[in-house]
């Protein structure tokens, strides 16, 4: 049972992009630990973590205002 966890600036996803996240890790995961068996999709979890900008940094460097609004531009 794979289970895994991505970390990510909070806003930096859209509900949209969260779902085909979720739904290309799990692709991944029956094409290569599940060796093309289907049934092995109900067996994926990935949980997606949003962090507050201030609790994370970049190259040692706190995700400042400017960073945020380049990675969260769409």
């Amino acid at each position: 049972m794979p289970i895994a966890t991505i970390k990510t600036f909070k806003g930096a996803l859209t509900n949209e992009q969260k779902v085909e996240l979720h739904r290309r890790f799990a692709d991944l995961m029956v094409e290569i630990e599940g060796k093309g068996n289907e049934e092995f999709r109900k067996f994926v979890i990935l949980a997606i973590e949003e962090e507050e900008p201030i609790n994370l940094a970049i190259g040692g460097v706190g995700a400042t205002e400017d960073i945020m609004k380049r990675i969260t531009s769409k």
